[in-house]
């Protein structure tokens, strides 16, 4: 039997797609960031401001992100173009 799953409002986190090189896990870019050549755009910051392309996690670690521009986002942290 598995543990119930609650929706709980008012969650404030900091997230990111911003690849670092010593990372541990595989992680994808943003493709905003991947658009703009930059690593400005973040999915949310603590106590300040949600992207408006955010659209939530998907369980574990999976970004819902709806930017609307098809970009190169097939890389991982760590990998090169």
């Amino acid at each position: 039997m598995s543990d119930p799953i609650h929706e709980l409002r008012g969650g404030n986190m900091d997230i990111d797609l911003i690849p670092k090189a010593d990372l541990k896990w595989r992680q994808e870019p943003c493709p905003w960031n991947v658009a703009d050549g930059s690593d400005e755009h973040k999915c949310a910051v603590k106590d300040t401001s949600i992207c408006r392309y955010f659209k939530g996690i998907k369980p574990v670690d999976r970004v819902l992100c709806a930017y609307p521009q098809q970009a190169d986002v097939g890389r991982f942290s760590g990998e090169q173009p």
